[in-house]
């Protein structure tokens, strides 16, 4: 019989309700809109990262707590009845489409959407507008400020919603209050802010914002996906297409127009909590994924009844501070910059997207709402954007508070503004307000810049059909978790789970083995999910809230070969041995031992690593004891960032990693474990064998120099494109049109073709990923070893073949130069397809996009006083 045991281990005045009172009343909330967060049990103390100095700074001024999950992990009850889902034909093909291809219609078709007589209907209505409405319209409030304190779920407070849209004409609202919400309760809040905002004096409707990071993960009927880490993992673009669609569709039910994703934020460094949230690594793979995203969510038309705005975020820099810390200071050359950052949000503004949400760190020194140059003169200037930019959680407020770039808020609001955003998430006072209509009056600032602002607001709400139908998709809620969303959840899961090794073809499983299921993830919804999961932080009441049926690993594998062939022991928490005896003694006894390792739920600063990127000795020592018994060992990573694993990963015979799949992961991990599917999901990001000094797939070549000053130093566990089959592939016939170019032609618009064929020389079907390498000698800036340019994933039958060719531009052969502006010089360039290579040799001089401005020497010059 199995062994179980779990171990679980200036505010408004008057009546209107402050998340300060909420606070003091529960000890914690849940936020959303990407918050700044301390602990709760930390949240009267300074902090090394708040570095407070005045005892009588609130919560409001500096960061929001939050009911954290459990950093033991929390478990699922062991007498749950759960089933697995009938895997039938996948639902989305991956079409075998050039990732290139992809972008270039998916911008094509972003750049068409045009809503008719909009500009007209946006100039009427603002020439009507005092002041007053004009601020409160760049004004956004989080729900709380207008619902009561309980019982959940929490009921609208008519008189603060009435303060808030009608006396402060607030025009935007955000977040859910605690825990998600289901369907009937978002259309009553909805529905009564809207006829709210119909009551005004001009009638504008509100613009309501969410976090639906992982499908609609704040309605509490919606099917969750695999985070974007996991469905990066898939380098599937359609497939990822069908995923946004679906999460606009939810959201949209709800009676939400506006979601805040994609995050286009390049995953370059590993230790950083919110790498989940991102596609990885590389700057194509992530502007393929993103606009996947964003075409899903937007459309044609944003107000479709199925479609939402999309928000990029976090524009820019957010994820690569020097601390590897959430909202530390980030250190990013100009050459960085544009090499790696700017590319997914330019091709994703390019595409129409509707708005931006900045970056709440600092970049060079200067915080990201505060730069003028960052966010006028790249993001509008350079890149072109009208659309809106909203700031994220409080960080108006901590430019004073947390960055010390403003005496106080009025001056902050200042420098804000002027620097180029148009919408404050406040979210909780009215100071924003009362600090923006003093400056107007007093002159500092000029009522034609509040114009601009407005403009955008009103055009977007415009655009989403809000002034017609504030509550369009409603409608839809029947479809909300119907059992197609549940396939396409289950095929996006399979798709990321990812087989790193098979020594001795250790995998797929045999249904009469017995076996062994161990570890801290193995019986962990939390692990499967992680963050912005019914909560901010996936603890909490999210625990009680993942739908019924639905299988950890360890129920799958017992739903698989039966209770009488499996053995249950967790053997650690997340951070200490649990039982670990009797877990290495049911090794003994089992065929295969299964070992699920990994992290827990966490969102944002609550993610950040206290110690190492090593995953915790605990769960090491389980995998090594287990291990030690002889029993072939396959090891399944759950987690948001690649842990590493020192020496304890040759213990494993077989690595299986399935970053945070959803809920429909735990089959999707079991499925591919015991050869249902065919696993063909390909690392985004590059495994490191060490916690320090690690290097990404595309490091310069001095980065491989190791200790003894050899070339080894930049060798990773698994690399960056990783991806192993039950089948086998063999790549042939690898061409290229021209071999020799000038660099003249290519930027007069000649292209080179490139071929390849791809076999599936097994005898099962199987997807693989083909990737396309480029690598350039030498250049005037040090070059990467090599650069991804291309990817399509192709399904094959056993013994068919497919040739594919790629299109290669002026774009792909240039790097951004020492002048900061993308060049294209002479001289040899290798193009890499699995194991087979071709040269091309550029001849001429240096052609550069001249287009492309402001230099460098602009990007240094002071940024606008705020006393200006």
């Amino acid at each position: 019989m199995p062994m179980y045991r779990v171990t679980t281990s200036g505010m408004f005045s008057g009546a209107f309700v402050s998340t300060l009172l909420l606070v003091l009343a529960f000890g914690f909330i849940t936020v959303a809109g990407c918050t700044q967060t301390q602990p709760s049990a930390d949240s009267t103390s300074p902090s090394d990262e708040t570095q407070a100095d005045s005892p009588s700074m609130s919560s409001n001024e500096l960061s929001q707590t939050g009911e954290l999950a459990s950093a033991e992990g929390a478990l699922m009850p062991l007498d749950r009845s759960v089933s697995l889902l009938d895997i039938g034909p996948r639902l989305v093909s991956s079409q075998s489409t050039s990732s290139q291809v992809f972008i270039d219609q998916a911008v094509a078709q972003g750049s068409e959407r045009q809503a008719s007589n909009i500009e007209a209907r946006v100039d009427s209505l603002l020439d009507l507008m005092t002041l007053e409405e004009k601020v409160g319209q760049m004004t956004q409030f989080e729900l709380g400020m207008v619902t009561d304190d309980d019982p959940f779920p929490q009921p609208i407070n008519q008189e603060e919603l009435q303060r808030v849209v009608r006396d402060y004409h607030v025009g935007s609202l955000l977040n859910v209050v605690d825990t998600a919400f289901p369907l009937d309760h978002w259309h009553e809040i909805i529905g009564a802010v809207q006829e709210e905002a119909r009551q005004t004096r001009l009638g504008i409707p509100v613009l309501y914002g969410i976090d639906a990071m992982h499908g609609a993960n704040y309605t509490q009927e919606a099917i969750l996906f695999p985070q974007a880490q996991g469905l990066a993992a898939t380098w599937n673009v359609h497939l990822v297409e069908e995923v946004g669609a679906i999460t606009a569709r939810d959201v949209r039910a709800s009676g939400i127009p506006w979601n805040f994703a994609p995050v286009l934020d390049a995953g370059r460094d590993l230790r950083w909590p919110r790498l989940y949230e991102t596609f990885g690594e590389d700057a194509h793979l992530t502007t393929a994924m993103g606009l996947a995203i964003n075409k899903a969510q937007q459309g044609d038309d944003m107000s479709g009844e199925r479609q939402v705005a999309s928000t990029l975020k976090h524009f820019i820099g957010y994820s690569v501070s020097d601390s590897g810390r959430d909202r530390t200071p980030a250190t990013i050359s100009e050459i960085e910059l544009r090499e790696q950052h700017l590319p997914p949000f330019e091709a994703a503004i390019d595409a129409g997207a509707a708005s931006v949400m900045v970056n709440s760190g600092e970049v060079n020194g200067v915080p990201v709402h505060s730069s003028h140059y960052l966010l006028t003169d790249v993001l509008r200037g350079e890149l072109g954007f009208d659309g809106l930019i909203l700031t994220d959680w409080l960080d108006i407020k901590k430019l004073v508070s947390l960055h010390h770039v403003a005496a106080d808020e009025r001056e902050a609001t200042k420098m804000a503004i002027e620097a180029g955003i148009d919408m404050s998430m406040v979210p909780s006072d009215v100071s924003f307000i009362e600090h923006l209509t003093s400056l107007v009056e007093d002159g500092e600032i000029t009522e034609s810049r509040i114009d601009e602002s407005v403009r955008r607001i009103l055009r977007l709400k415009f655009e989403l059909g809000l002034f017609e139908d504030p509550m369009a998709g409603i409608e839809l809620a029947d479809e909300v978790g119907s059992d197609r969303d549940r396939q396409v959840a289950l095929q996006a899961a399979h798709e990321s789970v990812t087989l790193l090794r098979n020594e001795d073809d250790l995998l797929p499983l045999s249904e009469d083995q017995n076996v062994l299921v161990t570890g801290p993830t193995s019986h962990s919804m939390q692990s499967l999910n992680n963050g912005w999961t019914y909560t901010w932080q996936g603890g909490g009441r999210a625990q009680d809230l993942f739908h019924e049926g639905r299988p950890t690993v360890m129920e799958a594998v017992r739903e698989r070969v039966g209770e009488a062939q499996m053995t249950y022991m967790p053997g650690s928490t997340l951070t200490r041995l649990d039982q670990i005896d009797e877990a290495v003694d049911a090794a003994h006894e089992a065929d295969v031992a299964i070992v699920a390792l990994g992290e827990g739920a966490y969102t944002e600063t609550a993610g950040n690593l206290q110690h190492s990127l090593m995953l915790p000795e605990a769960q090491r020592r389980l995998l090594q004891e287990v291990a030690a018994t002889g029993t072939p060992v396959v090891l399944v990573l759950l987690q948001g960032r690649p842990r590493t694993l020192g020496v304890a990963h040759e213990a494993a015979d077989a690595i299986v990693t399935a970053y945070n799949p959803g809920t429909e992961g735990g089959q999707a991990v079991v499925d591919v474990l015991y050869g249902d599917v065919n696993p063909s999901g390909h690392l985004p990001h590059t495994y490191p064998s060490r916690p320090t000094g690690y290097a990404l797939y595309d490091h310069k070549h001095s980065e491989r120099l190791d200790a003894e000053f050899g070339t080894d130093g930049a060798t990773p566990l698994f690399p960056f494109g990783h991806g192993l089959s039950y089948t086998t592939f063999d790549y042939s016939d690898l061409t290229v049109s021209e071999t020799s170019l000038s660099t003249g032609a290519l930027h007069e618009g000649e292209e080179v073709e490139v071929e390849v064929t791809i076999t599936n020389t097994g005898d099962r079907a199987g997807s693989d990923v083909v990737q396309l390498y480029m690598s350039q000698e030498f250049a005037s800036v040090t070059p990467s070893v090599r650069k991804l340019k291309r990817f399509a994933k192709v399904d094959l039958e056993p013994g068919s073949s497919e040739t594919l060719t790629f299109q290669l531009t002026w774009d792909d052969f240039s790097f951004i130069g020492r002048d900061a502006r993308p060049v294209v010089e002479s001289g040899p360039f290798t193009i890499q397809v699995d194991s087979l290579d071709a040269e091309i040799t550029l001849t001429g001089a240096p052609t550069s996009n001249a287009a492309l401005l402001p230099r460098v020497e602009q990007a240094v010059q002071p940024e606008p006083s705020a006393s200006m």
